[in-house]
């Protein structure tokens, strides 16, 4: 990489005890075959696991450290922290746990930016680790796949629609940051939203809004996926749902007899799948996919209908063994 010329590109990650998953994640992000040059922007924010010696002892000149008090972190701020910190004309995003799939990520990720000059942002296809459930590689593969089709780059073009049509509403905002993009002049005069969820989603609703384009990059994909205990399950569906009511205004899941229909529906969704594309059923999965849907649902109606209820709030706040997105 060059040592005079700013870098064409800054990949920024935060960190916190990311474990033993980051030791493949930075080499990967080091790794990358491209025709630009870029830096590495990491900003721990607390590490105690070894993190910090792992990066030091890589010795990279393309790799800028900077730490922060845990207290300090927030999503949308520290976010906005590492770009202001970095040089590069674009800033691609991921999180700690999300690992390049190859060595041409990179390269897939920024190419969108040069088709058009009003895309503002583009976000990459995850696939799931292996050791993820059967349910969530086929989640996940369903979720990007609504993307790769023929309207890779997208932006606000029927006003009345997007009044009117939540899902047109839901589409357009989607933005994951755990594998994404920025074009930094946009950031500059649009930076994240400093908020503890949906950051992401909130900047491309505002670039959307604005009249900038958002795009799909199906080539730019990185692993990243999350094993959710019951009460993990509990607890991020709380936290979502309460998030986008107050943020979007999305009613996730209006009343109890949406708990019970989507619990039925989905149950029966994911145990005949289980059956027929796994080849694998027993009592004991068919009681925990109940259990999983149920405690999700139960999640978004709470999250939904009481989100200044403290006795809630103390209930999900007691699991906090979730790892920062």
């Amino acid at each position: 990489m060059s040592q005079t010329l700013l870098p064409l590109v800054s990949v920024c990650i935060l960190t916190k005890n990311p474990g033993d998953i980051f030791r493949s994640v930075l080499p990967s992000v080091l790794g990358q075959k491209t025709d630009f040059s870029y830096e590495v922007i990491i900003v721990d924010s607390g590490s105690s696991d070894g993190t910090i010696e792992f990066i030091n002892g890589l010795k990279s000149t393309a790799v800028k450290l900077l730490s922060i008090k845990p207290a300090e972190f927030g999503h949308g701020k520290t976010r906005n922290y590492a770009v202001s910190q970095s040089s590069g004309e674009y800033v691609v995003m991921i999180t700690h746990d999300a690992l390049p799939k190859n060595d041409q990520w990179l390269q897939g990720m920024i190419a969108p930016f040069f088709e058009d000059e009003a895309i503002a942002g583009v976000f990459g296809r995850h696939d799931a680790y292996e050791s993820a459930s059967p349910f969530t590689k086929r989640d996940i593969k369903l979720h990007f796949d609504n993307f790769n089709n023929d309207q890779k780059i997208v932006w606000l073009a029927d006003k009345e629609r997007y009044a009117s049509d939540v899902g047109y509403r839901q589409w357009l905002h989607y933005f994951s940051d755990n594998n994404a993009a920025l074009r930094k002049s946009v950031w500059q005069n649009i930076p994240y939203p400093e908020v503890d969820f949906a950051e992401d989603q909130l900047w491309a609703k505002e670039i959307m809004e604005k009249g900038y384009k958002k795009a799909y990059a199906d080539d730019a994909i990185v692993y990243h996926s999350h094993n959710y205990s019951l009460g993990q399950t509990f607890r991020r569906s709380y936290d979502e749902s309460r998030a986008l009511k107050k943020l979007f205004g999305y009613n996730i899941c209006p009343s109890l007899l949406n708990v019970f229909y989507q619990t039925l529906a989905c149950t029966r969704r994911d145990i005949k799948y289980l059956k027929h594309a796994c080849n694998h059923s027993s009592v004991k999965s068919s009681l925990k996919i109940v259990a999983m849907h149920f405690l999700k649902q139960l999640g978004y109606y709470l999250g939904n209908n009481f989100t200044n209820n403290k006795t809630i709030f103390r209930l999900v706040s007691l699991d906090n063994s979730i790892k920062r997105k």
